[in-house]
């Protein structure tokens, strides 16, 4: 007689790990009754999404506060520059970025001197050298076309048409890091547009000094083609600091700008600088405009890998508000209420940006997979259909020890 096999156990699927990177968004949550979601009750699901709305509401403001912080510095920058310009005549844009390089230069380029194995120096230089020279190329020349531009146009010129940056951004940000945005994306970035309009107006209605515009041609030229550049480099950023890491892109930045501006700085500038009047004062605008750059390069980085290069962009529109709030006491300017409308229309369309996360076009799992190459692989349990495109957002700092996930 042969004794009957005993029933096999079940093997229980291991409960799923609390979501860190990958994340469940409220519409990807299961839906009542459906299969794989009769594991949550109706209150555990709107506690989830109650939690996950608190969580996406406090990166809103998060990010609309960081890159106020973005503004500020470039605020500083803009500010120390017109002292050195219109009160000590020293008109030297390529001297002030190859300190800000020799900065960079100094505490990142140096740190990957230091470092052993694949993130070293030279180990880098072997494998992307070429791409770096040409990063720092395109940075360079980006700064300097658009301070270039105040000789030929006008401050409103230079105003609206540096907003450019912003369409270049989104297309570049499609096509190559593959970011979908959705409709409220697109009106938010409308209603910023309209706000810098505003500003622009509010400039023409009270007299602002609008520069010399003698070949307003030229001088719009310069800045499109600067607002390209910048638009190339902040995509390109972006992409060095998810896939790489922020120390090396301002490591490589520092080498290959302090290089290139020292060039350009003994060719085309080098007469003007021997004209300004050096004493204490200059020396600590020098200082004051270096600390700023130096802060905005070191900090924007961060900001861009906790929101996007499109966020940052929107985001320093405001700068030319604050410079403007600035000079109603150091230069007198006169006020319009306008400006302030122009304000609040900015920061309006910067929280309608940031109310929802963009996505990539790809399942965000495999995303990730791809960026940490070396971490264990686990498997997510199928509790339900997850959609080809599922929307992407960071809730938390990014750890060397993410899992990667294999999707089924």
């Amino acid at each position: 007689m042969i004794p009957p096999e005993p029933p096999q156990q079940q093997l229980q699927p291991p409960p799923p790990a609390p979501p860190n990177h990958v994340v469940t968004t409220i519409e990807n949550l299961p839906a009542e009754g459906s299969g794989g979601g009769g594991s949550l009750s109706a209150s555990s699901r709107a506690g989830v999404r109650q939690r996950i709305r608190k969580v996406l509401n406090r990166e809103m403001l998060i990010s609309v506060a960081l890159g106020q912080v973005l503004s500020l510095l470039i605020c500083g920058i803009g500010l120390t520059s017109k002292y050195l310009s219109e009160d000590f005549h020293a008109n030297t844009p390529v001297f002030q970025s190859f300190l800000n390089y020799i900065l960079l230069f100094l505490v990142y380029t140096t740190t990957l001197a230091v470092r052993q194995g694949e993130e070293n120096l030279l180990a880098i230089l072997r494998r992307r050298w070429w791409k770096y020279m040409i990063l720092g190329l395109i940075d360079l020349e980006a700064n300097y076309l658009v301070v270039k531009a105040y000789q030929y146009t006008t401050l409103t010129s230079i105003q609206l048409l540096d907003c450019f940056v912003i369409p270049v951004v989104i297309l570049l940000s499609w096509f190559f890091l593959l970011i979908r945005y959705k409709a409220v994306h697109f009106l938010g970035i409308v209603v910023c547009i309209l706000g810098m309009g505003c500003m622009a107006g509010a400039d023409v209605l009270v007299g602002r000094h609008q520069g010399a515009g003698e070949n307003k041609l030229v001088g719009d030229l310069l800045v499109l083609g600067g607002a390209t550049l910048y638009g190339i480099s902040n995509v390109w950023e972006e992409y060095i600091i998810r896939t790489l890491s922020r120390v090396e892109f301002l490591g490589m930045i520092g080498l290959f700008g302090a290089f290139f501006s020292g060039i350009q700085l003994a060719i085309m500038e080098h007469k003007e600088l021997l004209k300004v009047p050096w004493d204490w004062q200059i020396g600590l605008l020098y200082v004051g405009f270096s600390a700023c750059m130096f802060g905005l390069y070191s900090f924007m980085p961060v900001v861009i890998k906790k929101t996007s290069a499109t966020s940052v962009n929107l985001s320093l529109l405001t700068a030319d508000l604050y410079s403007l709030f600035c000079g109603l006491f150091l230069f007198h300017y006169k006020f319009s209420g306008l400006y302030l409308l122009s304000f609040f229309t900015i920061l309006i369309g910067l929280v309608l940006y940031s109310s929802t996360s963009t996505y990539v076009a790809q399942d965000p799992r495999v995303y990730k997979q791809f960026r940490n190459p070396s971490g264990p692989v686990v498997d997510l349990p199928a509790t339900a259909q997850v959609e080809p495109s599922v929307t992407y957002t960071s809730l938390g700092q990014e750890t060397e020890e993410e899992p990667h996930v294999r999707v089924a």
